[in-house]
């Protein structure tokens, strides 16, 4: 398996603004809305894991507003 460096990058790893497409950068590009879909794929399966083991943030809430 061949590595390169993040400045010899082949053209489909680069992003429309030329960077790096895994790079963390801040700010509207497109390297942060595939930071927040990652990140929001990870809270979905962290919560469908923690209700799995019997802890409902839904029905906690719902039990304490009285229904």
């Amino acid at each position: 398996m061949e590595t390169r460096s993040s400045s010899n990058l082949p053209p489909v790893a680069t992003e429309y603004n030329g960077i790096d497409r895994n790079a963390f950068i801040f700010g509207w590009t497109p390297q942060a809305e595939l930071w927040n879909g990652r990140l929001a794929a990870i809270g979905f399966v962290a919560y469908l894991l923690w209700d799995l083991a019997g802890y409902s943030v839904l029905r906690d809430v719902l039990h304490l507003i009285g229904y």
